[in-house]
Formats: structure tokens, sequence, C-alpha cells
């Protein structure tokens, strides 16, 4: 049952057994496919309240226009799949866009923007027995370490038993680390080569395995300093997008990262989905030709 995206109000208040339904008769494929690269179009930013893209503040918050977006962008070649929360993983699985599709869920999105508990990142999302359930293909979890904030030990040893469920389930698990700060109140994260770096060495140790760790991890500051960086670790390791400024600039940059032997591929979302120019097909054709 295919449905269009006017329909999954009715659906869900009728028939809300159809979210299982769709998961259980989804065509799966492998985490890698024959390209042996991964590009994955990442939209699990409104469950954290971050809603904005550059100066439109609420820009994700029209939520049938991010399907219409995200729907496009899975269509295109070269698209493996989706991080999201449940809400909208479920629309896609209704909305059958999901088919041969790398599905991966979003775990801990309790550290909304914003808020004076931002760096307290609880797992409010996706289980690692809902990803199982579900026949999901993977899970991402973001792990923020603030040196000043003793709340930051709770966040890794919560991870740290993520990481292990994951790896009881032989789930893979998209770990994205970061050294952060406050900032006038605010939260910034450093990415400087030995932040980035630091932030490696952590989050590999997380867990009482790393066999199906992955690593999710931002360009630093300065693009060259990416080889001695990814030095640290020999987990394989995706690149994440962010918030894009300069569209060419950062294709420039995510193209010299990707060269590099461990980085399996790309996680991009806002900055394909909503693009500072020029339209969602263009976005992501320009990104996969990087990879």
């Amino acid at each position: 049952m295919n449905l269009s995206i006017p329909d999954l109000t009715t659906v869900r208040a009728r028939h809300p057994e159809a979210v299982a339904e769709a998961a259980a008769r989804r065509a799966r494929r492998p985490l890698i496919g024959d390209s042996g690269r991964l590009m994955i179009v990442a939209a699990d930013h409104p469950a954290r309240g971050a809603l904005g893209i550059g100066d439109r503040r609420l820009a994700m918050a029209d939520r049938a226009d991010l399907l219409e977006r995200l729907c496009v962008a899975l269509s295109r070649p070269g698209v493996d799949g989706v991080l999201a929360t449940a809400d909208i993983l479920e629309d896609l699985l209704l909305l059958g866009a999901l088919e041969n599709k790398v599905v991966m869920g979003s775990m801990n999105r309790g550290g909304l923007a914003g808020a004076s508990f931002e760096m307290d990142d609880r797992f409010t999302g996706h289980r690692a027995e809902d990803i199982a359930r579900l026949g999901f293909d993977a899970g991402k979890l973001l792990v923020r370490v603030d040196y000043d904030d003793p709340g930051s030990l709770t966040t890794l040893e919560s991870s740290a038993r993520a990481v292990d469920a994951m790896a009881e389930r032989r789930l893979p698990v998209f770990v994205e680390p970061f050294i952060s700060r406050r900032v006038d109140g605010r939260v910034r994260n450093d990415l400087s080569a030995e932040a980035v770096t630091r932030s490696i060495a952590i989050a590999s140790g997380l867990g009482g395995t790393s066999a199906y760790t992955w690593l999710k991890l931002p360009v630093t500051d300065d693009v060259d300093d990416m080889a001695a960086v990814l030095r640290t670790s020999t987990l394989p390791v995706v690149l994440l997008g962010g918030e894009v400024g300069d569209q060419e600039a950062a294709y420039e940059r995510w193209g010299k990262a990707l060269r590099l032997p461990t980085v399996q591929g790309m996680v991009v979302g806002r900055s394909l989905l909503y693009p500072a120019e020029g339209s969602v097909e263009k976005a992501v054709d320009t990104a996969v030709g990087l990879l």
C-alpha cells in the first residue's frame, strides 16, 4: 500500500498497524551496495527542534514539503538511503519510498537545540530493539563531550550501552562524536584537528565491541588536516554535511576528504534537501558525483 502524502494522517488514525505491515514487506539491501560507497540523506534534525535553514527559522517545519524533498532525493541514482527519526521514517515507509534503501534510525534526540539541557543527549528516539523489530538497517547516535560539563559522563555511558545493544543484534551503529563547549550560552562544536582527533579516539572506544561501529565525522576546519586526523582509528567513516554557507566550497572540501582511505561515504541533510542554489535534484546529483 503506497500512499500519497495527503493520505498519511487518515491511515495513521484508522490503520496504525499499516506501519508495521509496510516495514515487514519492505525490500531490503546490503549496507554497502555495488558502488562500494555509501550516500545517505539525513533528516533527523526536526526531532531536536533544529528546523532552521539559514535565516529561515522554520524551513523544515512543513512536513509535506520535507517529505516531498526526501522522496526526490531518494529517487536519485546513487542515493543509498536515509537517516531519520521514527515519525519521518514511518511516513516514508507508508509512501513506499524506502524499498531497497538503507534505513538508519536516529537514536538520541533529547539534547534540544538551544535548550539549557542541550548537552544532555538522552536517548529519546529509536532503541536497538526498535530498529531490529522494524527490519531497519542501522542506527545513529550523537556524542557531544564538554570537558567542563560533568553530565557528559552520562552521555558517554548511555552511548556505550547503545553501542552494545546494537552490536548484540549485529546492527551497524554510526557514532557522531564532537568535542563541544558553551560559548555565550550556546553549544559550539570544536572542528579543530586536535578536537576531532580526540573525539574519534573517545568514540572508537565506546562499548564492549567496536565490530559494528562506524564513525560519522565532520570535515576539520582545515581539510588538509583530515589525513592525519583519520589515522586515529581504523573504523569506517562517513562524512557529515551540516549546514553549509558556500555550497561550492563545501563540495570541494568533501571531495578532498572522500579520497582518504577510511572514508566510505557521506551522510548529508539540509544542504542537499534545502540547497542555497538550484534544485534538490542538482544538489544531490552533485554530491553523489563526488563519490
